[in-house]
């Protein structure tokens, strides 16, 4: 079981006020049109734990995603056809 931390985005319905948040401190918040987006690295048990938080207060959950490194640039040697 693979418990390394990786980067979530995790929506929410509506716009969460500071007293919301600060249950959500280790996540950066966004305010994205209608919804908030809670942003950073968890490992698999603190990610259970915001989700915990997010049922606990009664928030809508609208999408969680893990957010995937960007893929390394190909090497000088490109091979791609002129």
């Amino acid at each position: 079981m693979d418990s390394a931390p990786a980067r979530y985005a995790i929506r929410i319905r509506g716009h969460l006020g500071e007293a919301v948040l600060s249950a959500f401190p280790a996540l950066v918040p966004q305010h994205l049109g209608a919804d908030t987006v809670l942003t950073g690295a968890l490992d698999r048990s603190a990610l259970y734990g915001v989700l915990a938080e997010v049922e606990a207060l009664g928030l809508e959950l609208v999408e969680m995603n893990q957010i995937n490194p960007q893929p390394e640039s190909p090497e000088s040697g490109d091979s791609r056809p002129r």
